[in-house]
């Protein structure tokens, strides 16, 4: 039982890492974006701006590419 307990805890720790390892949901890439701040985005932080821009959710970015509705929420493509 005991095997079969670690041999769990090991399997579910090697599947978390392939989860990480898996590119970016949605358009575009978050290569090349960083913040005003300078420091690149987090999946989720540019999973969030992405929706947004989407779902037309900033009346400032509407009707407007992607990456100029990323760059109204404060995203810049990095030099």
């Amino acid at each position: 039982m005991r095997r079969c307990a670690i041999c769990l805890t090991l399997l579910a720790l090697s599947g978390c890492g392939l989860f990480e390892a898996a590119p970016p949901a949605g358009p575009g890439s978050i290569e090349g974006w960083r913040l005003a701040s300078g420091r690149m985005p987090t999946r989720a932080e540019y999973a969030a701006i992405v929706a947004a821009c989407q779902e037309r959710a900033v009346r400032a970015a509407q009707d407007k590419p992607l990456d100029s509705c990323l760059g109204e929420l404060g995203l810049k493509r990095a030099e």
